[in-house]
C-alpha cells in the first residue's frame, strides 16, 4: 500500500484502515503479532511517531493489543470490532448515497437482484 499524501485523511488514519482491511481480509488473524513501528514506518516511509499514533488508535478501538517487551498483536476480537465499525460508517456514508444513485438511475429490484447474483457467483469461482 502506498500512502495519498494529497488525502483529506490523515496518514495515521490510512495506515490504520490499510491495518484493518488486512485482517478482514484474513491476512493478519487474531492473536498475530502486527509488524513492528519501525519495519512500516520504514514501509510506509513515515516518522516512527506516525505509526506510534496509528497504533494507538488501534489499541484504543479495541483492534490490537499491546504486549509489553514483544510487540502489538491483533486482538482476539478484532474483526467483530472492525466489522461493526465499517458497517457503521457504510450505513451513515455510503448506503445513503448509493440509495441516491439508485433513484437516479431508475434501478429496479431485478437489477439489484441481477448485480447481487453475479457478485456472488464471481466470489464462488
Amino acid at each position: 500500500m502506498s500512502i495519498d499524501f494529497k488525502s483529506t485523511k490523515g496518514i495515521f488514519q490510512q495506515i490504520a484502515d490499510n491495518l484493518c482491511h488486512q485482517i478482514l481480509e484474513g491476512k493478519l488473524s487474531p492473536g498475530e503479532r502486527v509488524p513492528s513501528v519501525r519495519d512500516l514506518a520504514v514501509e510506509f516511509e513515515v516518522n516512527r511517531n506516525t505509526l506510534l499514533r496509528t497504533y494507538a488508535i488501534l489499541q484504543d478501538a479495541g483492534v490490537i493489543d499491546n504486549k509489553r517487551g514483544i510487540g502489538f498483536f491483533v486482538s482476539e476480537d478484532a474483526l467483530d470490532r472492525i466489522l461493526k465499525t465499517e458497517r457503521e460508517t457504510f450505513f451513515k456514508n455510503e448506503l445513503p448515497e448509493f440509495i441516491q444513485k439508485i433513484k437516479v438511475l431508475k434501478l429496479t429490484n431485478n437489477d439489484l437482484t441481477d448485480l447481487l447474483t453475479a457478485i456472488q457467483e464471481n466470489e464462488n469461482k
